[in-house]
């Protein structure tokens, strides 16, 4: 756990996952919920570029969009906020690191319950290498999802609002 910037007795809740863990979804349940500000930093990323996550990545390539998402990341001065983040922040470790000022929670789902509910892959802004995989995809990110989170929430089988209220009780333990 970690103690912050003392600046900021209000820490911020971050939400990291895979595409489709309902990242977007639980944070603005959570934020209303707690009263707390909600920010989605793929929209962040839209509203400052004018453009779709998707466009981004089929013109300037995944690399480039990490880049974008990272400099989006790092430009939040956000406190007391649920804060939202892409599937693939996890790649930035100055990103990550930026975030553990507050709590970070990993929405977790499995493999399976991620395609089932990713039916608008080609549109969604979905971080894909060349080459890769949905399966590659998620091997290689739950490792990172796991390394940076102080909280893990199972979300497969939960309807959004019992999964706010598992976060609420988890949040318990922390000072946010």
């Amino acid at each position: 756990m970690n103690s912050g910037d003392g600046k900021n007795p209000m820490k911020n809740i971050i939400l990291i996952g895979m595409p489709g863990a309902g990242k977007s979804t639980v944070g603005v349940i959570l934020a209303k919920t707690l009263g707390r500000t909600f920010t989605d930093t793929d929209l962040v990323i839209q509203e400052n570029s004018g453009r779709l996550l998707q466009v981004i990545i089929d013109t300037e390539g995944p690399d480039a969009f990490l880049k974008i998402e990272e400099k989006t990341i790092l430009s939040l001065h956000g406190h007391n906020s649920v804060i939202a983040t892409g599937g693939s922040v996890v790649f930035s470790e100055k990103a990550m690191e930026y975030l553990k000022a507050g709590v970070v929670i990993y929405l977790k789902i499995s493999f399976e319950e991620m395609v089932k509910r990713l039916n608008n892959i080609t549109t969604r802004g979905i971080v894909l290498f060349s080459g890769e995989s949905l399966r590659d995809m998620y091997d290689e990110r739950v490792p990172l999802y796991e390394k940076y989170a102080d909280i893990t929430i199972d979300c497969s089988d939960d309807p959004f609002e019992k999964i706010v209220g598992k976060v609420i009780e988890e949040l318990a333990g922390f000072q946010v």
